[in-house]
C-alpha cells in the first residue's frame, strides 16, 4: 500500500464517520415527529416532513456506504457502474460547494448545507447545526481524496501517463458538451457578479445566491476545460490524472446540482405557489438546468471513454 492508498483509506473512513451524526440527527427528527416529541418543520405537514427527512436519511446512508466501498475490499468486487455513478453524484454535490460551506457562517447560513432549504429543523440548536456542517464538509473533503485513489486502483490505465500518450482526439472542433458547459457557466458567473438579464425577482437575490452562482459557474468552466483537454489530448505533456479528476468533479457538479434543482424549478413554474420564487426567470432556469444535466452526463461519458490508445475504461480487476 503506497502513500496515496493510505491517504485514501484515512479519508474514506473519515468521510463515513463525519456524516454519521447527520444520519442520526435525521433519524431522530423522523422518530420524534412520528411520536409527537418533536415539532415538524415550518410549512410542512407531518407526512411531508417524514417523507423529506426519510429521503435525506437514505441519501446519507448511501453516502456512507459509498465512502466505505471506496476503501473496503468488497468495494473492488461490487459492480463498477452503480458505485461509480453514486460516487460521481456524491462528489458532484459536496466537493464543489466546500468553499461555500466553509464561509457559510459569514454568509448567514443556518446550517452550512446549501441543499437543505426547508429541510432544517424548526428550532435546530447550535450543536446540531455544527454537526450538520461538519458532516457535509467532512464527507466532501473525504470523497475528494478517497475517490481518486479508488479510481486509480480500479482503473490504473485511465489515470496513467500524460494527455498526449496515444491521444486520438479531433483537432478540428471542441467537444459539444464543453461548449454547452462553458455557456451555462458564463451565465451563472454573469449573475454572480450582479448581472440582471434573465433575473425576474431582483429582491430574492442575496449574498449566498451570488456566491453559489459563482461557485457553480467556475466549476462549469473547470469541467469544460478538463473535458476538452482529456478528449483532445492537449496540452500533451499535462499528466492525465489532473484533467480526469477535475473533469469528474466538474461534470458531477453540473449533473447533480442541476438535476436537484430542475424538478423544483418545474414545480414552481407549474404550481406557482404564492410564497416561493426563484430570482432567475423560471423558463431560463429550467433550460439552463436541463442543459447542465445533459452536458454533465455527456462529459462523464467522454471521460470514461478517454484513455491512452483511445479505448474506454477497462472492466473491474479480478
Amino acid at each position: 500500500m503506497d502513500r496515496w492508498d493510505r491517504a485514501g483509506r484515512v479519508a474514506a473512513y473519515g468521510a463515513a464517520l463525519a456524516l454519521t451524526p447527520y444520519l442520526l440527527i435525521k433519524v431522530s427528527w423522523v422518530v420524534g415527529s412520528l411520536l409527537g416529541l418533536l415539532p415538524v418543520g415550518t410549512g410542512f405537514g407531518k407526512t411531508e416532513w417524514v417523507l423529506l427527512n426519510s429521503a435525506t436519511i437514505g441519501m446519507a446512508g448511501i453516502g456512507i456506504a459509498v465512502a466505505l466501498a471506496l476503501v473496503r475490499p468488497w468495494g473492488m468486487r461490487i459492480p463498477a457502474v452503480p458505485l461509480a455513478f453514486c460516487a460521481w453524484v456524491g462528489t458532484g454535490f459536496l466537493v464543489p460547494v466546500l468553499p461555500y460551506a466553509v464561509l457559510s457562517s459569514l454568509l448567514g447560513s443556518e446550517d452550512g448545507d446549501p441543499t437543505s432549504g426547508g429541510d432544517a429543523g424548526p428550532s435546530m440548536p447550535d450543536w446540531e447545526a455544527a454537526l450538520v456542517q461538519i458532516g457535509f464538509v467532512g464527507m466532501g473533503l473525504g470523497l475528494a481524496i478517497a475517490l481518486p485513489t479508488y479510481l486509480r486502483r480500479r482503473w490504473p490505465d485511465a489515470f496513467a501517463g500524460r494527455l498526449g500518450d496515444g491521444a486520438k482526439g479531433s483537432p478540428r472542433a471542441l467537444p459539444w458538451m464543453a461548449v454547452v458547459g462553458a455557456a451555462v457557466g458564463l451565465i451563472w458567473l454573469y449573475w454572480a457578479v450582479g448581472g440582471t438579464a434573465g433575473v425576474a425577482h431582483h429582491g430574492e437575490r442575496d449574498v449566498a445566491w451570488h456566491v453559489l452562482s459563482g461557485v457553480f459557474g467556475l466549476w462549469a468552466f473547470v469541467a469544460s476545460a478538463a473535458t476538452w483537454a482529456a478528449v483532445r489530448g492537449r496540452p500533451a505533456r499535462v499528466p492525465r490524472w489532473g484533467p480526469m479528476v477535475l473533469g469528474w468533479l466538474g461534470s458531477g457538479s453540473l449533473f447533480a446540482w442541476s438535476g436537484w434543482k430542475l424538478p423544483f424549478t418545474l414545480y414552481l413554474a407549474v404550481a406557482q405557489p404564492a410564497h416561493a420564487a426563484l430570482p432567475e426567470s423560471l423558463a431560463l432556469a429550467a433550460v439552463l438546468h436541463l442543459a447542465a444535466v445533459g452536458a454533465g452526463a455527456a462529459m462523464l461519458r467522454a471521460l470514461v471513454r478517454t484513455r491512452p490508445g483511445g479505448s474506454g475504461m477497462p472492466g473491474p480487476r479480478p
